[in-house]
C-alpha cells in the first residue's frame, strides 16, 4: 500500500509540473498575441497619422509663395494624441511626424506595407517614425514630374499629365521656363502659385 501512495505522490507532483510549464507557455503565447495587437495599432495609428500631416501640409501650402511642408506647431491643430506618442520635430519646432515612446522590440520586422517599408529590420517601437513626407515615399526635387504625373511645389500638372511651372503648361522634352506669364483670370494678371 505504501508503495502506491509513493507512485501517486510521483505523479501528482509530474503533473503540477506539467501544468506549470503549460501555463508558462500559454502565458507566452498570450503575451506575443497581445503584443502583436498593440502593433497593429500602432501601425494602423501611425498611418492616420502621417497622412494627416500630408493633409494638412496640403491645406496649408495653398497659395503660399515659399516652397516646403507645413507642419502643425500642436497636434491640438491637427488630432488629439495618446500618451504613449512623442512628437518628431522638424527644425523651427513644427510637429511632422510622432513615434512610440516604447522601446521595445517589435514583434513585425518584415512585408510592411509600401509606405512603412523603411520599417524593414527596425528593431525598437521607438524607431518607427510616422511622418509626413516618409522615407518610404520617394522623394523628388521641387518643379520635377513624378512617375504618377504629380508634381511637386513648383508646379500643377495639366488634365493632360503635363507639368507647369508658374502657370506655364511645358511639352514633354521641353524644359520649363521659371518666368511667370500674366493670365486674365487670377488677381495682378499673375497666376496664383
Amino acid at each position: 500500500m505504501r508503495d502506491s501512495r509513493g507512485v501517486t505522490y510521483l505523479f501528482v507532483m509530474l503533473a503540477v509540473v506539467l501544468m506549470g510549464i503549460s501555463a508558462t507557455v500559454v502565458a507566452k503565447q498570450w503575451k506575443t498575441v497581445v503584443q502583436r495587437e498593440r502593433e497593429a495599432e500602432l501601425l494602423a495609428r501611425g498611418i492616420e497619422i502621417q497622412n494627416a500631416l500630408a493633409v494638412y501640409s496640403a491645406q496649408q501650402k495653398k497659395g503660399r509663395v515659399v516652397p516646403g511642408e507645413v507642419y502643425p506647431l500642436t497636434f491640438e491643430e491637427l488630432t488629439k494624441v495618446p500618451n504613449h506618442w512623442e512628437y518628431v520635430r522638424d527644425p523651427t519646432g513644427r510637429i511632422m511626424g510622432v513615434r512610440s515612446k516604447s522601446k521595445a522590440e517589435p514583434i513585425k520586422q518584415h512585408d510592411f506595407p509600401p509606405a512603412l517599408r523603411h520599417f524593414e529590420g527596425v528593431t525598437s517601437y521607438y524607431l518607427w517614425v510616422f511622418q509626413y513626407p516618409n522615407a518610404s515615399t520617394p522623394q523628388t526635387p521641387q518643379g520635377q514630374q513624378t512617375p504618377q504625373g504629380q508634381t511637386t511645389t513648383q508646379g500643377q500638372t495639366t488634365t493632360q499629365g503635363q507639368q507647369t511651372t508658374q502657370g506655364q503648361p511645358t511639352s514633354p522634352g521641353q524644359p520649363a521656363s521659371r518666368t511667370p506669364v500674366p493670365t486674365p483670370s487670377a488677381p495682378g494678371g499673375f497666376p496664383m502659385p
